[in-house]
């Protein structure tokens, strides 16, 4: 038992520290951009002109129609051979990670937007049209605030399932936690200590989120709606 302990914290969790910041530098910054994403996607669904709405559906049907590995493939090791004006762009492993679960997630969360949208009724544009308000202030500060609120559960599943997605970023040679788990348990043989841990690395990040949406959802609630936690 001392030995497993001692093995734990002097050879696995000095190398998954490591991994942990490489997985929230990650986890992060996508997370941001994919709640930007979509909800810019899930507007123009809704609202937008006719081509407006043909090219993000395109991208949506694009991105939930292909494998998140595929896609990051793409994005690390097929994009640099794609010339554009003669000029290739050559992405590191990490902006290719962010980039790759950014546009994946953006996809999926504008789904969830694209319905909140949908479930607030019409009559209140048409008052807000009555009382002189154009339709863009309309959608910005009446109908979709509403809207974010009632996609926010969805969208914060589909940031938990990003959590979970980021240890596909070892596939393009990100060092995050899954990536240092593996080449930990390559070098000790120790293969069912060192996966274990990196679960509860893990399950930690994804409690942890689980409490901030809890929080962001009691902030954006309705006052006198109590928002209940399962």
């Amino acid at each position: 038992m001392n030995e497993a302990l001692a093995f734990a914290f002097e050879r696995v969790v000095p190398g998954l520290n490591v991994g942990l910041w490489a997985s929230i530098g990650i986890i992060v910054p996508a997370a941001l951009l994919g709640v930007v994403i979509g909800v810019t996607a899930g507007t123009l669904r809704v609202y937008g002109g006719v081509w407006p709405r043909r090219i993000t559906n395109c991208y949506v049907s694009l991105f939930r129609g292909t494998p998140l590995v595929v896609q990051l493939y793409f994005w690390y090791f097929a994009l640099p051979y794609v010339s554009l004006g003669g000029v290739s762009l050559i992405l590191s492993p990490v902006q290719a990670a962010i980039i790759g679960f950014a546009l994946c997630s953006g996809a999926y969360q504008s789904e969830y937007i694209r319905g909140g949208l949908l479930s607030i009724k019409r009559g209140q544009l048409l008052a807000a049209q009555a009382l002189g308000i154009t339709p863009l202030n309309c959608i910005l500060s009446i109908v979709l605030p509403q809207a974010f609120r009632r996609a926010l559960p969805g969208c914060g599943n589909e940031i938990i399932y990003l959590i979970k997605y980021s240890s596909l970023a070892s596939i393009i040679t990100v060092n995050e936690l899954t990536g240092v788990g593996r080449g930990i348990a390559k070098a000790t043989f120790q293969n069912t200590e060192v996966y274990v841990i990196v679960g509860l690395y893990y399950l930690a990040l994804v409690t942890v989120a689980g409490q901030l949406l809890r929080l962001v959802e009691n902030r954006l609630s309705i006052p006198g709606f109590e928002v209940k936690n399962s």
